[in-house]
């Protein structure tokens, strides 16, 4: 399922930019879910899209789509035809990317320890419910429409609110680190 992000206020379509765009796959590369990057920006560029690059082996690209359209169900088409898969996909413009990423409350922390913030990027608007803050032990949390951010000072690994949030979140999600959130925008202006 493909996720172009819609405005809050209105539901439309978020606009996206005349061609670069922003991609992040949940759950690849992880729980035997995997997708080769080289294979994966080869199959961006067979369907067109210019300047593809990757960041890690989590399913981050930046791209250029000269077809202006959202490209986002051709890009499942070919992911679930050349590789079986069909993970849920979040598409932004480099603007909508840096103006959700802009509202982290944790930026001091993040520039301190990049490892230590997350943003977990969301489909659509949804509540946190009070069980997310009871488990928060030194994690902070701070929820907007597009992205739930957190501060987990002492990492995620043994986080219990971490560990539960995919399921709390009544939405769609795909987290990333602080570090890989900055590679992403430094690829995108690049």
């Amino acid at each position: 399922m493909c996720f172009t992000p819609t405005c809050a206020a209105t539901g439309a379509a978020a606009p996206m930019s005349a061609e670069r765009r922003i991609l992040l796959l949940r759950g690849v590369n992880v729980g035997g879910v995997t997708l080769p990057m080289a294979e994966f920006r080869a199959m961006l560029a067979d369907l067109g899209m210019k300047n593809v690059r990757t960041h890690i082996q989590s399913g981050n690209a930046v791209f250029d789509d000269p077809q202006r359209d959202d490209p986002g169900p051709r890009i499942a088409d070919a992911l679930q035809a050349r590789f079986g898969l069909s993970p849920e996909l979040f598409l932004y413009s480099p603007a909508r990317f840096a103006a959700i990423c802009a509202r982290n409350p944790f930026l001091a922390e993040a520039e301190a320890d990049g490892a230590r913030v997350h943003a977990l990027f969301l489909a659509r608007p949804a509540p946190l419910p009070d069980e997310a803050a009871a488990l928060a032990t030194t994690e902070r949390l701070h929820l907007t429409d597009d992205a739930l951010f957190l501060h987990a000072p002492d990492g995620i690994g043994r986080s219990k609110l971490f560990e539960r949030l995919p399921r709390l979140l009544p939405v769609p999600q795909t987290a990333r680190n602080w570090n890989t959130v900055r590679a992403i925008l430094a690829l995108a202006a690049a």
